[in-house]
This record gives C-alpha cells, structure tokens and sequence, in this order.
C-alpha cells in the first residue's frame, strides 16, 4: 500500500533505501568464488533474486514523482538497473516525471514496444508533452493505437509550441448544457468512474459547444436539485486561447488563486482546460531554465552525464569568459606601470570588480523577473533606468566611502581613499546600466533575458571596474 502524502518518507530517504538494496545487490555480486559449484550459484542467485523483489516491492509503493527523484539521483548504469525493475504500467507517468536529460537516456534503453505500452497508459495531452522525445516509428504507433477523437486530440497539443497555452492544454475535462437542472447534472456525475483530476468546477456550454460560465462544484453539492445550470452558473474568471503565452496563464492562475480555466477557439468553443497542475510544472520548468540559462548552460544536464556530454553542454559560455578574461587581462596590461608605482592597486582592483559585478547580477535578477511578469514597456524602461541609476548612485556613495575609509587606514593616503569611492560609485552605475541593458537588448532580439547574462555583466564589470579603478588612480595619484 502506498504511503499517504504526509508519511511519504522524503527524496533522500528513498535514496538511501534503494543504494541500501544495491549494495546487498553488489556484495552478493562480488562473493568470493573459492566454493563455486552448481549449489553456491543457485544460492547466489536466490539470494540475488530476494533482492531484486525487495527492490521492486519499494518501487512499486512510490509515487511516480519519487521514482523520477531517485532515478535521476542515481548513476548511469544503477539508474538502468532500477529502470528495468519498474512496471510497464508505470513507467510513462515516470517518463513525464523524470527531466529530459534523464529521459533521454531512459527511452534509448527502451525497445520500441515497450515505448508504445507506455505511451498508451497516458492521455492524450501527456502523450504530447511526451512526443518530442519519442522516436517517430513509435508515435506512430501510439496515433493508430488511438481512437479518432484522441487523435485529433494529440494533433492539437502537439500543433502549438512550447511557451503556448496550446502545450499545457488538458482534454479530460467535464461540461454540461446550461438548461438542465442540476439534478440531471448529478445523476451525469455519478455515472462516471471518476472525475477528471482538479475538478473544482464544470464548463457550461450552449448548444453550439460555446462556453457560457462555469459550474462550481461546491455551488453543485449546496444547491436545490431542481434549480437550472444556468440560474447558479457564473462568468468565468479567465479563459484563454490556444496561442496565448503560457505565462500569462501562469499570471492569472497566481493573480486568482485558479484550480482550472477553461480553453476556447476563436468562436467561443470549448476545446479543452488548463489545471493547476500543468501550469506549476511550467513555473518549474521556467524557473530551472532560467537557473541553467544565468550559469550559461544551453540546456538540462543530467548530474551523471559523460564527460563529453557535460562538456558540449559548457563550453560555449566558458570559451566566451575567457574572452572576456583576456579583454579584463589587457585592461589591466594597459596601466602595468601604474600598478609597478603603488602596488596598493592591485590590492585593491578586486574590491571594486567583485562588488560591481554582485550588484549588476542583483539587476539582471529584478530585470528578468520583471520582464517575465510582463511588468517592463516601451514607456516605463527609461524611468527604470533612471531609477536603477539612483540606487547605484547611492549605494555607491555609502559603499565607496567604506572601502575609501578602509584603503585609508589600510595605506594612509587620504587620495587613495577617494579614488576607491570615486571608482566605487562609477563602476556601480556602469554595472547597474548593463544590468538594466543586457536584458532589455536580448528581450529585444527576441532571445531569453536571462540566457548568459551573468556571465556578460561580470565580463563587463570586471574590465569596466578595472579601467575606472585603474584609470582614476593613474591620473589622480601619479
């Protein structure tokens, strides 16, 4: 049976649990064979077999989301080993689970009727999700496996791009006539085996499938029976095309508190609903992509990756850092006498590049998240600038006379110490005008804001603070 939600052991409890079990597997593997003969291998194998069992047994009482958490947690060659022990039945809702890295290697292990069983215990929109890691021979066999409904289905989902409403849609969905009494309704519901998951309400419609309002079903539960779906039903909150941005969705969601929303074409037809459920998962994937694209990374990397793998996935921005580090490197070499006459400066250059560049990152970071929320015009970019302007301006001045009183301590030059506050307060407002600058500029071209970003803003304030650091001392202290 499996554990209710609130004693489900945690990720690195079932972590610990199924390397326990591996390990008795790998000890049994290893048994010395001084004694071997046809009696020690059977025992070997019965003891191996116990361990497997017991391995599957706690598998099969795990959510599907804690499978995908222990698979990814685990090497290459044990993730396989425990692939193998978990149920076909099972393993497409783990397949939707798992990132895509690990995915990969999963259905590159998997035959191809073995992917097709899979693909068919899922419904049509998680086929979807499911389908660009499918090879096409498969989804091919999925769609005539399909009845011509579910067909026309996953051709929907699988016709609008990732970003798009389209791709979170959700055809498991329940609607009624708004002339029928709410008796007719409840008599409708009991006949199903089940709700559709994150059924807090029904969609009404007209004749023509046109959406009207929504049902609520606790306004269902309270209600007199003979009373009409229209007479209780009420105006949508939000309701969404298929070519809208799945971020505005994610917007309204939060902004209302919604559960679902329902799903119309250009006529006001239902085709389909958006759940909570898919619209977190993109808030996660979002947010994941956003962590790896800031670090640089083009795209999710599984953790036991091979070393080539990995290093496809890193190199592009670390080979442009060490571009950057040769301009940074070259900005220094152009003041090499200046640093030779007060070695006090290359003492302090990292102050100056290390705090600029943490306030920059701390710009792009509003930035990003302000374009995201779609908080960010034409008309208000200036005035954001300005501001962002102000804020450096004064962090500059308080910052900058901290680390001027400590250069002045430190080497007893009252010159010094305004030197490091002047550059302070420069190098500030240079890293705050890129930080505003990069992501506006690749919001612009039509890129991810956050895509390297804080490998270009450090780029930039290291060779900008620098130059202003360096710059300043050689004309006002030699």
């Amino acid at each position: 049976m499996m554990n209710p939600p609130e004693n489900r052991p945690g990720v690195q409890e079932n972590l610990r649990r199924v390397n326990e079990i591996l390990q008795k597997q790998g000890l049994v593997e290893g048994i010395d064979r001084w004694r071997e003969g046809p009696r020690q291998e059977l025992v070997e194998s019965l003891v191996q077999r116990l361990h497997l069992v017991e391995l599957q047994k706690f598998l099969d009482a795990l959510h599907p989301a804690d499978v995908a958490d222990v698979l990814e947690s685990l090497p290459l060659g044990e993730r396989l080993l425990v692939w193998e022990l978990v149920k076909v039945e099972r393993e497409g809702e783990i397949l939707l689970e798992v990132s895509d890295a690990v995915r990969e290697t999963l259905i590159a292990n998997m035959d191809e009727r073995e992917l097709v069983a899979a693909a068919e215990t899922l419904d049509t929109d998680e086929i979807a999700d499911l389908a660009p890691d499918l090879p096409r021979e498969v989804m091919q066999d999925v769609l005539r496996s399909l009845a011509p409904e579910e067909q026309e289905q996953l051709r929907a989902a699988m016709a609008h791009p990732e970003g798009t409403v389209g791709a979170l849609m959700d055809f498991d969905m329940i609607s009624v006539r708004e002339d029928v009494t709410l008796e007719v309704v409840l008599r409708y519901l009991r006949q199903l085996a089940e709700l559709p998951d994150h059924t807090d309400q029904l969609f009404v419609v007209d004749r023509a499938g046109r959406l009207t309002g929504l049902l609520p079903v606790d306004r269902l539960l309270v209600t007199a029976p003979g009373a009409t779906v229209a007479s209780v039903m009420r105006p949508e909150t939000a309701r969404f095309r298929p070519e809208d941005r799945a971020q505005d969705a994610a917007s309204a969601f939060e902004r209302y508190d919604l559960v679902s929303a329902p799903v119309t074409d250009a006529a006001g037809r239902l085709v389909a609903r958006v759940t909570v459920s898919a619209v977190v998962d993109y808030i996660r994937e979002e947010t994941d992509s956003d962590l790896l694209s800031a670090g640089g990374l083009r795209e999710d990397e599984d953790i036991f990756a091979s070393v080539w793998r990995s290093v496809k996935n890193r190199w592009t921005w670390l080979a442009v850092n060490l571009v950057t580090a040769f301009i940074a490197s070259r900005v220094i070499g152009l003041f090499e006498n200046s640093i030779s006459r007060l070695v006090a400066l290359a003492a302090l250059m990292p102050i100056i590049a290390g705090v600029s560049g943490n306030s920059g990152n701390q710009t792009i970071t509003m930035l990003v998240r302000a374009l995201a929320l779609g908080q960010i015009t034409g008309g208000n970019a200036r005035k954001l600038l300005a501001k962002e302007i102000g804020v450096s301006l004064v962090n500059g001045l308080i910052w900058g006379g901290v680390v001027g009183l400590f250069a002045f301590f430190i080497y007893h030059s009252w010159q010094l110490g305004l030197v490091m506050m002047g550059a302070m307060v420069l190098a500030l407002m240079l890293a705050s005008a890129m930080g505003v600058a990069i992501p506006l500029v690749m919001h612009r071209l039509g890129r991810d804001p956050a895509l390297g970003s804080s490998v270009m803003i450090t780029a930039i304030t290291d060779s900008g603070g620098f130059f202003i650091f360096l710059g300043l001392a050689t004309v006002f202290l030699l």
